[in-house]
């Protein structure tokens, strides 16, 4: 159960390696559900898009009706935190996209799909993230994407051989990579903070 000064993030169930990502966050103190439906979405103060296709994912959202709750949550400054097809959804534009494939926004990026190669292109490596202590993460690059461009808002956090593989614009992150599937959850704990930090700025805002 979480406490008052827990905060409560979801993981958008729809696809991909959801188990992982709520293992990382609760290791990172945070009270972690999954999210399906826009009255799960609605309970939460931060959410994470995982992994898996990007296509699935964005078909998926429509369905079960919660794209257009995602894009109005982070319109409004919800934190939320994207990884591989996550990064994909959060992108204002995808240089390759399938068809009808819809991306929340959210970051000022151009990202192009599958950059880094095949299913059996996929590695491991090690990379220097912006915002995280204790040395580089270890990256598990599976059919990665990469970010082609970036506006100006956005801050470049990390690159793996000479292309941008993580982001942050405001309340919004981003890796090309999986480090739920490290055991190291340095990077859940930085979004696990911009949670937090989000929340303490709504309450001084709320306040009298």
């Amino acid at each position: 159960m979480s406490t008052p000064g827990t905060p409560v993030i979801g993981v958008l169930a729809l696809q991909g390696d959801v188990r992982e990502h709520l293992i990382a966050l609760a290791a990172a103190d945070a009270a972690a559900r999954s999210v399906r439906r826009p009255e799960e979405l609605a309970g939460v103060d931060g959410l994470v898009i995982p992994g898996g296709e990007s296509t699935t994912i964005s078909k998926l959202a429509r369905l079960f009706g919660v794209m257009e709750p995602l894009r109005e949550r982070v319109r409004a400054g919800m934190p939320v935190y994207g990884t591989c097809a996550g990064l994909i959804m959060l992108a204002e534009k995808i240089l390759d996209p399938r068809s009808g494939q819809e991306t929340i926004g959210g970051i000022d990026m151009i990202v192009r799909r599958n950059a880094f190669g095949r299913q059996n292109e996929s590695f491991e490596s090690a990379v220097a993230v912006t915002g995280v202590e204790g040395g580089p993460v270890e990256g598990v690059f599976i059919r990665a994407p990469w970010v082609e461009s970036v506006g100006a808002e956005v801050e470049v956090l990390a690159e793996h051989d000479g292309h941008i593989v993580a982001v942050r614009q405001g309340t919004a992150l981003a890796t090309s990579f999986h480090p739920e599937l490290t055991g190291d959850h340095r990077v859940h704990a930085l979004f696990v903070d911009m949670v937090r930090a989000s929340r303490s700025e709504g309450a001084r805002v709320s306040a009298p």
